[in-house]
């Protein structure tokens, strides 16, 4: 078993390490193709103040001036070492300004995410125990209405209410734990949708197994049952949509951020945007494709690590196991 999963992650991060190369060539290819000429809208823009002398001594730095497959190899040579170049607007060193804004943006979506887990637990406990008298059937909704109110609905009714209304917060001051903990709220609402569903669904299928009905005449508790027997098979779908859901966190943050008026990943790629800094706006969207890329590498990583039903075939990937194979999990049951 430990050599085929050896194999198997060797796989899963060689084919990791292609897709992050082919979305930077990628990006670099959609960035460069942009309708505009970024040296004229930058580097010859009146208010700046750049001489001819210092225009040409920019190009040559970044390289502007070499053929676009000397400048992609060129580009993703530094991109592999580190090397995210320099911005164009500023001069300054992209790392540098991502190291600015990231820990903001890494904050909300950490908040955002943790959110996210704890309403999507705290909804499936309650769909598989809570008496139907006392809402059950109401929690079960909760995930299409999430699923059916932007981010940016909830932001705007948050900062109205608990801003504006209660005081809690100021929105002058959006770095504060109060504004940043509603922004991870209208974030993490939506994340949790998804999240919940799958679990939900997952739930009601494994609480119908005769493990969890062995389970239950032994007198295990509610809580007991539910961590020890429910949530760990129902999890495996689960760790596919979480891994889905960095996508969304990622893209969530941009606009949460805008809301709130936070200075995160969000503000820079706006002015990248709309100053057309390459650089910036290259680095920051391959670095999204490598956070997103190597979430869904761990998802496939602790796939097998999660369910003892789930088996590696040479090295090649993961399948569950025969029915025959759930006396297995009945045992514990009985054993525990």
């Amino acid at each position: 078993m430990r050599g085929a999963y050896l194999s198997y992650a060797a796989k899963r991060f060689a084919q990791a390490v292609v897709v992050i190369l082919l979305a930077y060539v990628f990006t670099f290819v959609v960035v460069s193709i942009l309708p505009g000429d970024p040296i004229t809208n930058v580097l010859r823009d009146p208010q700046n103040g750049f001489s001819e002398d210092q225009i040409r001594q920019i190009i040559a730095a970044q390289g502007l001036d070499r053929p676009i497959p000397v400048q992609l190899w060129t580009s993703l040579s530094n991109f592999v070492t580190g090397d995210l170049g320099l911005s164009m607007r500023s001069s300054r060193p992209v790392t540098t300004l991502i190291a600015e804004v990231l820990p903001s943006t890494l904050t909300l979506a950490s908040a955002a995410f943790a959110i996210a887990l704890l309403l999507a637990l705290t909804i499936g406990y309650g769909t598989q125990f809570l008496p139907k008298r006392f809402g059950q059937g109401l929690l079960r909704g909760f995930p299409s209405l999430f699923l059916s109110v932007p981010n940016f609905v909830i932001g705007l009714a948050l900062i109205h209410i608990f801003g504006f209304q209660l005081g809690l917060f100021r929105v002058i001051a959006p770095d504060s734990f109060w504004a940043t903990f509603f922004a991870a709220i209208a974030l993490g609402v939506p994340i949790s949708a998804r999240i919940t569903e799958v679990l939900i669904a997952n739930l009601d299928k494994e609480s119908e197994q005769e493990y969890a009905a062995v389970a239950r005449s032994r007198g295990l508790g509610p809580a007991r049952l539910f961590a020890r027997h429910l949530l760990k098979p129902s999890s495996l779908p689960v760790v596919t949509v979480i891994a889905l859901a960095i996508g969304e966190l990622l893209g969530g943050s941009l606009i949460t951020e805008t809301v709130f008026g936070r200075t995160g990943i969000g503000s820079l790629v706006q002015r990248s945007v709309s100053t057309q800094d390459l650089p910036v706006l290259q680095a920051v969207v391959s670095l999204a494709a490598v956070v997103f890329v190597l979430v869904n590498l761990i998802a496939d990583l602790v796939y097998p690590l999660l369910d003892p039903r789930v088996k590696l075939i040479g090295g090649q990937g993961v399948r569950p196991t025969t029915a025959d194979d759930s006396a297995t999990a009945t045992s514990a049951a009985v054993t525990s």
